[in-house]
């Protein structure tokens, strides 16, 4: 009998799968094209209601009339109901007569375009959510997630905040001045332990949150100088800033002999662990609370590039976020702090 021929080798394997990346790479082209062509049609005919109701004076039983006709023409065809419709006018006329947005609104699904018109009040909170959406690939509930934790107020007083430390230090603006991980369900009493086993539970979870750049390297990740091993609480690497993120989690306030260790692990990650096309490792004390002013004074003569955030175990009310960031911009105008060159929202 003839034996049966085995061709799955490690190397053919390894050669098939890069073909299958081919392949999904293809797919994911087709996808973005045919997205591209779908919100251009939605754009033209919102741009086609937004007309006719300027100049015919068109209601909403024109519009009412007009959904009823395209569906009666194509049959089984779906996306073209009287809210619907209008929802392309709406869409159209805020985008319209801005370039900056209009091409970005292309990158990214009907869905969660809907999305960001019916959530984002401003124009910069449309700009970082559509930004958001387009490099990360958000799905609808990863972009519900975002809205619901108050992302982009939460990152805009991040960076009101820091801004002194992120114009040092590049790696920094990776970073927040606080997380929501109010997907961990853990008591509202807990170890670091419990805290740290929570997050790698919920680990798809914890990225969404710190951002997709983000992947794990490992949790206790031992370190050893001289004849000594050391555990580092969580260690991350950024593949977009090419350097590995050193986490220790704090379930008390932050206290300035927090930040030596953090200093410590980092000189031995870029000493021993960072290789040399990477850039130099930065770090974030994670902790249940801070006092800023306290933070300020430990981290105005560190020359290591590290932040020190603090976390929340649920939603925050959003209304506060908005009001805080707003303080600290008018405070910033009275001491002619603030950036006419702006700066990157992501």
């Amino acid at each position: 009998m003839k034996s049966e021929n085995n061709s799955l080798t490690p190397d053919n394997i390894a050669a098939f799968n890069e073909v299958l990346d081919i392949i999904e790479k293809a797919r994911e082209k087709a996808y973005k094209a045919a997205n591209r062509v779908l919100i251009t049609m939605y754009w033209e005919i919102g741009q086609y209601i937004s007309e006719k109701v300027k100049t015919d004076k068109w209601g909403k039983s024109v519009v009412k009339d007009f959904s009823s006709f395209i569906q009666s023409h194509y049959e089984g065809i779906k996306g073209f109901s009287a809210s619907n419709i209008w929802r392309m006018r709406q869409f159209y006329e805020i985008y319209c007569e801005n370039e900056k947005l209009a091409p970005l609104v292309r990158e990214i699904s009907w869905t969660n375009n809907l999305l960001i018109i019916s959530r984002a009040k401003t124009e910069e909170a449309r700009e970082f959510y559509l930004l958001l959406c387009s490099k990360n690939n958000y799905s609808k509930r990863e972009l519900e997630r975002q809205f619901n934790s108050s992302l982009f107020e939460r990152t805009m007083l991040s960076n009101e905040k820091n801004q002194l430390l992120l114009s040092k230090n590049k790696g920094l603006t990776a970073l927040r001045d606080s997380y929501v991980l109010e997907f961990l369900d853990i008591p509202e009493q807990h170890k670091e332990k419990d805290l740290r086993m929570a997050i790698i539970a919920n680990l798809r979870d914890f990225i969404l949150e710190f951002g997709k750049d983000f992947t794990l390297v490992g949790e206790e990740y031992r370190v050893q100088v001289g004849k000594k091993d050391f555990k580092i609480d969580l260690l991350l690497y950024n593949r977009d800033l090419s350097c590995l993120v050193a986490i220790e989690l704090k379930i008390s306030d932050f206290k300035p002999e927090h930040l030596g260790q953090l200093e410590f692990y980092l000189e031995a990650l870029d000493r021993d662990v960072k290789k040399p096309n990477e850039n130099p490792s930065v770090g974030l004390i994670l902790c249940a609370g801070k006092d800023d002013e306290v933070v300020e004074y430990a981290l105005s003569r560190s020359m290591s590039p590290a932040l020190v955030a603090e976390y929340q175990t649920h939603l925050p009310e959003k209304s506060i976020l908005a009001n805080k960031l707003r303080e600290l911009r008018e405070l910033a105008e009275v001491e002619g702090l603030t950036d006419d060159d702006g700066g990157d929202l992501i």
